[in-house]
């Protein structure tokens, strides 16, 4: 068992003082804002060459000199990606260069309307997890050369709400509806990190997966009017709301600390590993979401609808 002395209060720069990243390669997705920017940002503190892979280059633009300006490194470029568009995609994933050390997948859409990729997929099973597989696979070389590298996978606590719907993935038979779709996408997440582990073991390749926290100030909320009962600040659960540096601290952990080196197909909650879910709770893993079984399976079936 790992010992680590951080929990849900910790923020992303703490989990990274005194790292040097200086010789580091890293890839946040969706850092334009949210907890992308704050986990973009404490890498870029601790020396790392950020790339943000971003749906709008202009925005990635804005943080980027931000990030600049308030970490005083400047290897931070902004490049397009947008993981509902597999073109996009391998666009960005050709035009990399090199290896790549750090890989953050964390761009995320929650609840929205219904909505299908030109495939016909629907979009936040696509988003969520589809795009970040793309991406991940077609980057796994650069991972590799690198040496111990490290992709880290931001999930949810929301996948404890679902299974994947393995005979309706994309809801072409089911009615839809916006939160099983999330929480399959979430649970995605996790199988993917399971195993990706699994496979890239012999390449040196870390893969972990994240609850970030509930985390009401970002745009991933952006279709819900108001926040729900369980986004109170201390609520029943006992889940407590973080700020944006607090939620990105998990995923800056995975992705730099030398306290998690070599740990690897885990899911983390507040900078722990976590446990498994208990009913009533808000936290912990579903055992679906990371049976082994499952996630050879997600793998095979995202093969094949990729083509």
């Amino acid at each position: 068992m790992i010992t680590i002395a951080f929990g849900a209060a910790t923020t992303a720069a703490e989990t990274v003082e005194g790292v040097d990243l200086s010789a580091k390669r890293a890839i946040v997705t969706g850092a334009s804002s949210g907890i992308g920017v704050e986990t973009a940002r404490a890498l870029a503190k601790a020396g790392a060459d950020v790339t943000l892979a971003v749906r709008d280059t202009a925005a990635g633009e804005k943080v980027a000199a931000d990030i600049v300006a308030s970490t005083g490194n400047a290897r931070v470029q902004v490049a397009l990606m947008d993981l509902s568009v597999r073109d996009s995609i391998d666009a960005f994933a050709a035009s990399w260069r090199g290896r790549l050390d750090i890989l953050v997948d964390n761009a995320g859409i929650m609840a929205t309307p219904e909505r299908r990729t030109a495939e016909g997929w629907e979009m936040q099973f696509a988003t969520n997890h589809l795009g970040h597989f793309v991406l991940t696979t077609r980057l796994h070389d650069a991972l590799a050369a690198a040496g111990r590298a490290r992709v880290v996978v931001v999930s949810s606590v929301g996948h404890v709400n679902g299974d994947i719907i393995w005979d309706d993935i994309n809801f072409e038979r089911h009615p839809y509806d916006e939160w099983k779709a999330y929480s399959q996408s979430k649970t995605a997440n996790i199988l993917f990190a399971v195993e990706a582990a699994r496979r890239w073991a012999d390449d040196g390749i870390m893969v972990n997966a994240l609850n970030p926290g509930r985390i009401w100030s970002t745009g991933l909320s952006r279709h819900m009017t108001v926040p729900p009962a369980s986004f109170e600040p201390e609520s029943s659960d006992g889940v407590t709301v973080k700020d944006i540096p607090q939620g990105a601290a998990t995923s800056t952990l995975l992705a730099a600390s030398p306290l998690v080196e070599g740990v690897t197909g885990q899911y983390f909650e507040d900078c722990q590993p976590a446990v498994p879910h208990t009913p009533g709770l808000r936290r912990g893993f579903a055992a679906y979401a990371v049976d082994p079984a499952a996630a050879a399976r997600l793998w095979q079936v995202s093969l094949d609808m990729i083509g």
